[in-house]
């Protein structure tokens, strides 16, 4: 079994990321902390014509036509650079609601397990409802994923399995990209007269961040392949705990510098939080992990006694 991308999919990853650095990039991301949260309308359009809401759209029904292994790694891009939005449930609403394939409509759903709703001011449909419904403002802890209470919870039971597949890809393009700063810092970092990537202390920490980054991308990659509701509730499980705590680790790593506005980690720990509260928690997935326990199918193995399957998060083989 081959989970590798293929060069069509390192392609297509490698120009989302171009676009995404040449469009979104760290100056457009501190100016929109700077401004305040909303949607760059402009950024939404941009991304819908580059086909990034109508990726698993049929081409008949003017999408692109791709799956959901390609949406992993278009989503992981996307987390890598922090773009803020709606950005599953716009995806989700391709088809479903007007303009929000082309990205002339932003979506925003009830995603959160309960009355509050992600980024409703700037919302032109809500997943789950006839129409947007009027919210409270509430203090968010990221700067960029302002927060509405309402007064009543749709149903999006129906895109949940995608939306925390999809939710799990942005946390893994973080949790990647506080790899990446920890890393640098550690090795421009200088103290004692040598880079404090050569303490052990931080050589563990860089470590034990590149150690669950990895198993997170394989748990993801696996859910998005096989689509089994074990693997997509581990998926987001490992992506969660990959990104807060791995953003966590970096800015161990940065020190007091971590601790300032200027830095960028406080960023991905803030939005790492929120994500891990989106479609799917950690509690919700274990119940549902320990249920396939119970039933004895634990991500699609043979029921529990005897010898243990020869299955693990890179899902069924044949």
């Amino acid at each position: 079994m081959d989970f590798q991308p293929t060069e069509d999919q390192k392609n297509l990853r490698a120009g989302v990321r171009d676009l995404l650095a040449g469009r979104y990039g760290r100056e457009a991301l501190r100016a929109s902390v700077d401004a305040g949260a909303g949607v760059d309308r402009a950024l939404w359009r941009e991304l819908g014509e580059a086909g990034f809401f109508a990726l698993r759209l049929p081409e008949a029904e003017g999408g692109v036509g791709l799956g959901l292994p390609e949406a992993v790694l278009v989503f992981e891009e996307a987390g890598r650079a922090l773009v803020p939005g709606p950005l599953v449930a716009t995806h989700l609403a391709a088809g479903v609601v007007p303009g929000a394939a082309a990205g002339t409509a932003v979506v925003t759903a009830f995603d959160l397990g309960g009355p509050l709703v992600a980024h409703l001011g700037d919302a032109d449909a809500v997943l789950g409802a006839a129409a947007v419904p009027a919210g409270e403002p509430v203090r968010s802890v990221d700067p960029l994923t302002p927060l509405h209470r309402v007064a009543a919870v749709g149903d999006v039971s129906a895109y949940r399995g995608a939306g925390a597949l999809l939710t799990a890809a942005l946390q893994l393009g973080s949790a990647l990209r506080t790899v990446e700063l920890a890393v640098r810092y550690a090795g421009e970092r200088e103290q004692f007269g040598q880079p404090i990537g050569a303490f052990q202390a931080v050589k563990h920490l860089c470590a034990r961040m590149l150690v669950r980054a990895e198993v997170a991308r394989t748990a993801v990659y696996a859910a998005a392949v096989t689509g089994d509701t074990g693997e997509v509730a581990a998926a987001k499980l490992l992506a969660d705990e990959a990104a807060v705590l791995g953003a966590r680790d970096c800015l161990q790593v940065h020190g007091g510098m971590g601790f300032t506005w200027e830095a960028d980690v406080h960023l991905h720990l803030k939005r790492a939080w929120v994500r891990a509260e989106q479609w799917r928690t950690a509690a919700q997935a274990e119940e549902l992990l320990a249920e396939e326990l119970l039933a004895g199918e634990l991500l699609g193995g043979e029921p529990l006694g005897g010898e243990p399957p020869v299955v693990g998060l890179l899902g069924r083989a044949g």
